[in-house]
């Protein structure tokens, strides 16, 4: 926990400058691409949005503690807001405020570092749930509800606030800065291979942004940029940076795939832009439905096998 902020510390000052200049070398490279070529339109409008979050995001990582946490909490209500936007859901005000009360719920258990409880959450969630039919006295359409509450808590709740979760350990901000530049990272890489050389595409009735060279490329590259910023982790040894570039490169994939999945067969897109660019909130936070929670306990297997 950081109880003063991380503003003045020397490993925080570096990350941000290497971030901007990531961000500028990028940019400029994605903007003049788009100009020549319109296949890296659609690479330079998904970075453009970042321009603003990014440094949003950074000051907020550099704030004292609870304030990162109450970050990821608003990300996470945001996120389950829009979910249940797509599929229809944000009138049953029930069901609505039921997953953003334990999602909040979750950020105070993680704060306060009940973590038996954070793992019970979802089926205390689902118990909780079960009343809602009696407490209305109806039946009409509610497995349908309950299925697709317990879906987005379990997505973009209990599975985003495993960032949370990572935020409590100690230098933890630093490893949340480390997935989320991999993540990012990787999503930029998929994208462009997928929009210049991209051939197989296996799940092509779902996606069109996964692809097996861009699967590889953005695995490959994402495993040096792991690499390269090992000096965010507590531990540099291989299998630490490994599994954060698998986790991001790959499992990030899966996440958005799965949302995929979602869209697809309710016909839509987005529900709107996310600030500048392309696509909504869920396209962001999407990639971190599987690489949160594995990072997170793949991180704490490693420290045991490590201490042990």
């Amino acid at each position: 926990m950081n109880e003063n902020g991380i503003w003045s510390e020397v490993l925080y000052q570096e990350t941000v400058g290497v971030v901007f200049l990531f961000l500028l070398v990028i940019g400029v490279s994605l903007f003049l691409m788009s100009k020549k070529n319109p296949l890296w339109v659609a690479a330079w409008a998904s970075l453009k949005s970042w321009f603003l979050v990014s440094p949003l995001l950074l000051f907020g990582a550099g704030l004292p503690d609870p304030w990162p946490l109450v970050l990821v909490t608003l990300m996470s209500i945001y996120g389950v807001k829009t979910f249940y936007r797509i599929v229809g859901l944000y009138h049953r005000s029930w069901f609505v405020w039921t997953t953003y009360l334990f999602v909040v719920s979750l950020a105070l258990i993680t704060y306060q570092g009940h973590e038996n409880w954070y793992d019970r959450s979802p089926m205390i969630f689902l118990g909780v749930l079960s009343f809602i039919p009696l407490l209305r006295n109806s039946a009409t359409q509610m497995i349908q509800y309950m299925a697709l509450s317990l879906m987005g808590f379990i997505f973009l709740g209990w599975s985003l606030m495993h960032l949370g979760r990572i935020l409590m350990w100690e230098q933890g901000i630093y490893l949340v800065i480390y997935i989320f530049l991999l993540s990012e990272f990787a999503e930029v890489v998929s994208l462009i291979t997928n929009r210049t050389v991209g051939k197989i595409r296996l799940f092509s009735k779902i996606s069109q942004r996964v692809s097996i060279e861009g699967l590889v490329l953005s695995l490959a590259l994402t495993l040096t940029l792991a690499w390269g910023l090992r000096h965010l982790l507590p531990n540099r040894s291989e299998p630490f940076w490994i599994l954060g570039g698998v986790c991001a490169a790959l499992l990030g994939r899966f996440g958005d795939l799965i949302i995929g999945v979602i869209r697809r067969d309710l016909g839509i897109k987005d529900s709107g832009p996310f600030i500048i660019g392309r696509d909504d909130i869920l396209a962001r936070l999407d990639k971190y439905i599987f690489t949160a929670p594995a990072f997170y306990y793949g991180l704490q297997e490693l420290a045991r096998v490590y201490k042990s």
